[in-house]
């Protein structure tokens, strides 16, 4: 085996693990946050991302802005967008100097849910770490996402 397949091997290893844990986090959260709050990961994250652009020049994003920030498809936000203005939780309207611009933000519903959504995913997320911490694989995942963590406390 060379050196070379050797990196290698390591590295798909690594990115496998990578992949093991933010697929047990992930569906520890959706658990939680669909039990208690009726919310998915994705809608979840989408509210998360728009709440915090009321502190920013006109507390809204553009769609292809809200899709690169939850990672979809411009197509799979638009549905996901739609599903969540459907339920009164967000609002979309479109550029004042840009006809062409959508934008996109939280409504007040939007904004209480997430407010009751923010401790149980925070719980949730500590679950799945400290039950992955105790797997030798994903124990150094955990660590390193802890002190990324820590530094920005």
């Amino acid at each position: 085996m060379t050196a070379t397949h050797s990196a290698l091997t390591a590295l798909a290893q690594g990115w496998c693990a990578l992949s093991l844990l933010h697929g047990r986090i992930e569906a520890h959260i959706e658990r939680a946050l669909q039990a208690e709050h009726g919310l998915s990961v994705r809608e979840y994250s989408l509210l998360d991302v728009l709440s915090r652009q009321h502190g920013g020049p006109g507390g809204h994003l553009r769609m292809h802005q809200v899709a690169d920030s939850v990672v979809l498809s411009q197509s799979a936000t638009t549905r996901l967008v739609s599903r969540l203005e459907d339920r009164g939780l967000l609002n979309r309207y479109i550029c004042d100097t840009d006809r062409r611009g959508i934008y996109t933000d939280v409504s007040a519903a939007g904004l209480a849910l997430l407010s009751q959504a923010r401790p149980t995913n925070a719980a949730a997320l500590r679950e799945a770490l400290d039950e992955a911490a105790g797997n030798p694989e994903l124990a150094p995942l955990v660590t390193a996402i802890e002190a990324t963590g820590s530094n920005r406390a």
